[in-house]
C-alpha cells in the first residue's frame, strides 16, 4: 500500500516551498500526499511579500477529516501562522494519536518576512514540540527556539538537546547557516548525537529546502525507515535540490 503523509502548512504560490514543495516531494519519493492549508502567501522569487492566515476553525475541519478519512503514516507541520492555528493542530494530533510527526518550525522566511504571529512561538514551545516525533529547526530557528547561540555543530548539537528538553523525540538542527562546519546536520535523539557530513553546494539560491527536507524525513519515516535513515535520505535530496537550482534569482521584470 503507498503510505500517505499529511503536510499542515502554507501555500507558496511560486511552488517552491509550502503545501507545494511538500506534494511534489512526496510525489517523488513514492507516497502519497494530502494537504491542509493554513495561510496564503503572495510570493515571487524574491520572497514573501504578504500573507493572511486561514481560519483556526477551518485548518481544524481539514486537519481533522484528513486524519480520520486517511489515516497518514506521518504528518508534517510547516508555517501554522497564528498561536490559534498551532493550538488547534496539536489538539487534533492528540484527538487522533497520531504517532509519527514532523515538526518544521517556520518562523521566518528565507527573505526575512516573519511568518508566525507573536504568541506563536510560545505555543509551538508549548503545545506542539511535546508531540514531536522530530523537529527540525535551521540554525535561526534553533537559536530562537533553544535561546542558545549556534556557530558550530557542537552548538548546534547543545541548541537541538535544549528544543529536545521541551519534549520532542528527537530534533535534528540543519547546518546550512553554520558559520563552523557549514552544512553539517546534527540529530540529537534519547539515544545520543549523530552527524551527518554535507555533499555542499555553493552558489546556489535553494528556496523551500526546509520544506523538502521536513518532508522527505515525513515520508521516509511513513514507509518505515528508521529516524537516521529518513534523515540521511532527506539531506542527499535536499542536496541535490540545491545543486539543481540556479545560481540567482532571476532580476524583476522591466
Amino acid at each position: 500500500m503507498t503510505p500517505t503523509i499529511l503536510t499542515i502548512a502554507g501555500s507558496d504560490p511560486t511552488g517552491g516551498a509550502g503545501i507545494q514543495a511538500d506534494l511534489r516531494t512526496a510525489a517523488e519519493l513514492g507516497c502519497r500526499g494530502a494537504s491542509a492549508v493554513t495561510a496564503i502567501t503572495v510570493q515571487d522569487s524574491r520572497g514573501v511579500h504578504g500573507w493572511e492566515p486561514v481560519s483556526a476553525d477551518l485548518v481544524r475541519q481539514q486537519v481533522r477529516t484528513i486524519l480520520r478519512d486517511f489515516e497518514p503514516g506521518a504528518v508534517k507541520t510547516g508555517m501554522l501562522a497564528t498561536a490559534e492555528i498551532v493550538e488547534v493542530v496539536a489538539e487534533e494530533i492528540r484527538r487522533e494519536a497520531t504517532r509519527v510527526l514532523v515538526v518544521d518550525p517556520v518562523l521566518v522566511s528565507s527573505s526575512g518576512a516573519p511568518l508566525l504571529q507573536e504568541g506563536g512561538l510560545e505555543a509551538l514551545r508549548r503545545e506542539l514540540l511535546p508531540l514531536a516525533t522530530l523537529v527540525t529547526p535551521n540554525v535561526d530557528e534553533a537559536r530562537r527556539l533553544s535561546g542558545l547561540p549556534v556557530e558550530s555543530a557542537d552548538d548546534a548539537g547543545r541548541a537541538a538537546a535544549a528544543i529536545r528538553d521541551l519534549g520532542a523525540a528527537a530534533v535534528v538542527v540543519t547546518g546550512g547557516h553554520l558559520e563552523e562546519e557549514p552544512g553539517t546536520d546534527v540529530l540529537v535523539t534519547r539515544d545520543g548525537v549523530t552527524r551527518f557530513a554535507p555533499e555542499r553546494v555553493e552558489g546556489r539560491d535553494a528556496h523551500g529546502t526546509g520544506c523538502v527536507f521536513s518532508a522527505a524525513i515525513a515520508c521516509g519515516l511513513a514507509r518505515g525507515e528508521s529516524l537516521e535513515e529518513a534523515v540521511e535520505g532527506a539531506k542527499r535530496l535536499t542536496e541535490d535540490l540545491i545543486r539543481r537550482c540556479p545560481a540567482h534569482r532571476p532580476e524583476p521584470a522591466s
